[in-house]
């Protein structure tokens, strides 16, 4: 037992390098897409260093979710790829070990990377996801053009519709703009403008806008008149209080909520609807993909021991496969589950069971020397794909 102890030790420790690696890496891609986002708002909008810091860590707990699992069956698979190529793993089978004494420390490595995954799932999401929009507030209140949109009717501003053909990024100005003001009730205003400025009032939801050589029209509803007037410039104010307000008071989506408020939100239904199926897949999915770190790693183990696979390249590719296939059948059961077309509690557990059942099966087929070849499995899949789509 004492030796048994010294080698789960020694396969654990060896596990935990590629993890932080993939941690690392696999973390950095899924955000390349938020921190290209990101760039353009700092370049375009001058946000503060401080915000663009806090917008990417909110968007971390997202991608964790999915990064965990896949990091742990990473490292799991590349460990056992290198025991494999240094012949360790036939040292130990020559020493007495079965290939599932050889189980725990993968186990325990997955049971860290179950609760990890769930803690992000239950907790971190929904604070990152709330965090997160309550901050892009607090920016859209500071800049208004961050809000803003070519060609696009903005209704942002309180009682004030905004549209402009064009954004000049460089020179700060808005150009061809049409405003229909409504904030006198019986005035319906109309403002057009081939160019005009927008600044932001200290410490306050409103801003400024300066519009120049264009032309109003008035529509006085009480009194069945209309006036026209050009003017050179023309100031108006844009309140941005009543966005704010209703972004803030809006009741939480499925994503937003812990697992209590969705647990109850999903009580509040007294049909079965789009909405009932969206909050129970979302609710089933805190848990699946924490279990997945099971299936996954349990998957690992036999790839990894296969002399089939000792080069890193091709188990690093067959790992990054498997994964794509359980993401695959995971969206799959998101769109189906969320549509009603089966239950949820399939869609969501179904990736699972199959990427865990293959796992188990390849794990008895290692255990008795009877390993299955899975360098054609590429090549196997190409030709299904192929006669498919004849």
């Amino acid at each position: 037992m004492k030796i048994n102890s010294i080698v789960n030790r020694y396969f654990f420790t060896e596990m935990i390098p590629p993890f932080t690696l993939n941690i690392v890496f696999f973390t950095f891609v899924f955000l390349m897409a938020k921190i290209l986002d990101i760039t353009k708002m700092i370049v375009n909008y001058k946000i503060s260093i401080s915000s663009v810091f806090l917008l990417l860590l909110y968007s971390i707990p997202h991608f964790l979710e999915f990064v965990i699992p896949l990091s742990i069956m990473m490292s799991i698979l590349l460990t056992f790829l290198r025991l494999s190529a240094d012949n360790e793993i036939v040292a130990l089978k020559a020493g007495g070990f079965s290939i599932y004494r050889l189980l725990p420390p993968a186990m325990l490595f997955c049971l860290l990377g179950f609760l990890l995954t769930g803690f992000m799932s239950i907790y971190g999401v929904p604070w990152g996801r709330l965090s997160f929009k309550d901050l892009t507030l607090e920016v859209v209140s500071s800049n208004a053009k961050i809000g803003l949109k070519e060609r696009t009717f903005n209704d942002s501003f309180k009682d004030v519709m905004l549209y402009m053909s064009k954004i000049d990024l460089k020179n700060k100005i808005l150009i061809n703009v049409f405003i229909e003001d409504k904030r006198n009730k019986n005035i319906v205003s109309t403002v057009v403008a081939p160019r005009g400025n927008i600044f932001n009032q200290p410490d306050s939801p409103s801003f400024h806008l300066r519009l120049y050589d264009g032309s109003i029209n008035q529509v006085d509803i009480k009194n069945q008149a209309t006036h026209s007037i050009k003017f050179d410039t023309y100031d108006i104010n844009l309140d941005l209080e009543r966005t704010i307000s209703a972004a803030k008071g809006r009741s939480k989506d499925e994503k937003e909520m812990n697992l209590v408020e969705l647990r109850q939100h999903i009580q509040t239904f007294s049909k079965k609807d789009v909405r009932y199926f969206t909050a129970l897949t979302e609710f089933h999915k805190k848990f699946s993909i924490a279990f997945a770190c099971f299936a996954l790693g349990i998957l690992a183990v036999p790839l990894g021991i296969q002399s089939q696979l000792a080069k890193r390249s091709f188990g690093l590719g067959l790992g990054l496969f498997f994964f794509l296939l359980y993401y695959l059948m995971l969206s799959a059961g998101w769109v189906f589950g969320e549509t009603g077309v089966y239950p949820p509690v399939i869609g969501m557990w179904l990736p699972n069971v199959v990427m865990g059942g293959l796992g188990l099966f390849l794990l008895d087929r290692t255990a008795k020397e009877r390993p299955v070849n899975i360098r054609y499995l590429p090549a196997l899949l190409k030709r299904v794909i192929r006669k498919s789509c004849r």
